[in-house]
């Protein structure tokens, strides 16, 4: 059985109402749940930014399900700082906590005023973060001289055993070598062929723990109000990387999008008004090779696709996977 979890958007939605939503995930039937690790949203439009550290642990108590998050060490985030931060998430919540690890986006990071490196020196960036976060979090002192700079750095509150540190990768190549040092990997929905390529390289370089994706879908009553949703909300699905990675502003975004066909948001997101139609849609991608699917309903009213989710999708989803 795939696992089906919520994704909370926080571009999209203030903090308060985002814990009365992934709640209300947890009634709906999801098994879990992610969240985004913003500064900034992709477009003003969006207009939200909560804080996701300390969102997350006040989602963790207000439910009973397990909670991950994305995040980028190494420029914004000081790894010593999310070593203790994930320490202590683990510690007060045993067993229900993970991250996936990535290596940025300038949209979050330009704001420490340090230069935006190239994507090979991200990468090594992120592994050198990664590998202090975990000698931290099983009690080692650290001192580090390199991408990342550690002096006699400890972490005192532990929890019994370190959460699982998961990779994000959208590429083939980003996605094998992550399989050296991932307890398990994260991608988000594109072209099936991609995503096979995504999946093989990883399990084929040797990569353990779980194949997690992340799917925007857009769902309303109407295709019509559907695809608006969809066009209003997340236009950055235009956007591929390497440009999504260099921008640094919501409104660089809003203009990298201008003139482009809007039709093609079907391909970054699966717009739809039946919930059947939706899960069989979801259902191909899962059986990719993928053991869990978070889903990310773009819009930014989510009781009506909860609601529906509950009625509908997930028990169609659960009949096909």
């Amino acid at each position: 059985m795939v696992f089906i979890g919520f994704h909370a958007s926080h571009e999209q939605i203030a903090p308060s109402a985002l814990l009365d939503a992934v709640a209300a995930a947890e009634g709906a039937g999801f098994d879990g749940a992610m969240c985004s690790d913003h500064l900034a949203p992709w477009s003003p439009r969006q207009g939200e930014s909560g804080f996701a550290l300390s969102w997350i642990g006040a989602a963790l108590a207000r439910t009973r399900f397990s909670i991950g998050m994305v995040n980028a060490p190494g420029q914004r985030y000081h790894p010593v700082m999310i070593a203790q931060a994930f320490a202590t998430l683990e510690e007060m919540f045993p067993g229900r906590f993970w991250a996936a690890m990535g290596s940025g986006e300038a949209v979050n990071e330009h704001v420490t005023g340090d230069g935006w490196p190239p994507k090979p020196e991200r990468n090594a960036r992120l592994r050198e973060s990664v590998d202090v976060i975990r000698r931290l979090m099983d009690g080692d002192e650290v001192t580090r001289d390199g991408l990342v700079r550690v002096h006699r750095a400890r972490v005192w509150s532990r929890p019994a055993q370190p959460p699982p540190l998961f990779a994000t990768a959208v590429s083939a190549e980003t996605a094998a070598w992550a399989a050296g040092w991932a307890d398990g990997l994260a991608t988000v929905a594109q072209e099936p062929a991609a995503l096979r390529r995504v999946v093989a390289a990883y399990r084929t370089a040797g990569g353990g723990g779980p194949c997690i994706l992340q799917v925007h879908i857009s769902w309303a009553r109407t295709d019509a109000a559907a695809f608006s949703i969809a066009r209003d909300q997340w236009r950055n699905g235009l956007l591929t990387p390497p440009v999504t990675w260099d921008l640094e502003q919501p409104e660089d975004f809003d203009d990298a999008v201008a003139g482009l066909d809007d039709h093609g948001l079907r391909k970054a997101v699966l717009i739809d008004h039946d919930p059947v139609s939706l899960a069989s849609r979801i259902a191909e991608l899962a059986d990719i090779g993928f053991d869990r699917v978070y889903l990310h309903h773009v819009g930014r009213d989510q009781s009506a696709f909860l609601d529906m989710a509950a009625s509908d999708l997930i028990p169609s989803l659960k009949e096909q996977l």
